[in-house]
């Protein structure tokens, strides 16, 4: 089951984050990692600046979480992460296309430069990236994030996630 997640479920979704971003140690920039990935505080900010999250829930656990936010006229889709122990079980793909069918608005995804994995997800799922200028030009109007971040992430974009969702659907 999907669901948005409510403020009871924090606790769970700072276990989630910081499970799954373990897969970025070694791999993303040494001076953008730090213990844990993403402290409390910065999840509440998050969340106090407008990401939703969902989940996707069986049994009363929470498997995965994907956040979405509008900003000006698109839609992010933000820290996107499944519990080590559940993944490679479709539980990615099914909060994406869920979160896609909640806009008609060009959605757009960041993520570090060198974590192949979660481009190659993306990518399968039909978002293309964004050319280096473009990027650049992307993650500096809709992201906060430090100067050295927006040097070391790409971002991909998908049109229209409504059409896909509800093919999905009709399946």
């Amino acid at each position: 089951m999907i669901r948005k997640c409510r403020e009871s479920d924090f606790d769970t979704l700072f276990k989630i984050i910081n499970d799954a971003a373990g897969v970025y140690e070694g791999v993303m920039p040494e001076d953008r990692w730090h213990e844990p990935y993403m402290p409390p505080e910065e999840l509440q900010q998050e969340i106090d600046d407008g990401v939703i999250f969902w989940c996707m829930e069986e049994e009363g656990q929470l498997l995965g979480i994907m956040g979405i936010q509008d900003k000006m006229d698109v839609t992010l889709i933000r820290h996107a992460y499944v519990r080590t122990e559940t993944q490679k079980r479709g539980i990615g793909t099914g909060l994406l296309v869920h979160l896609e069918g909640m806009t008609d608005r060009p959605i757009l995804i960041g993520t570090w430069k060198a974590a192949s994995w979660a481009i190659s997800f993306y990518e399968k799922n039909g978002y293309t990236l964004t050319t280096e200028t473009e990027k650049n030009r992307l993650l500096r109007t809709y992201w906060s994030i430090p100067e050295r971040q927006v040097d070391t992430s790409v971002v991909l974009m998908k049109q229209a996630g409504k059409t896909r969702a509800q093919s999905a659907l009709s399946k």
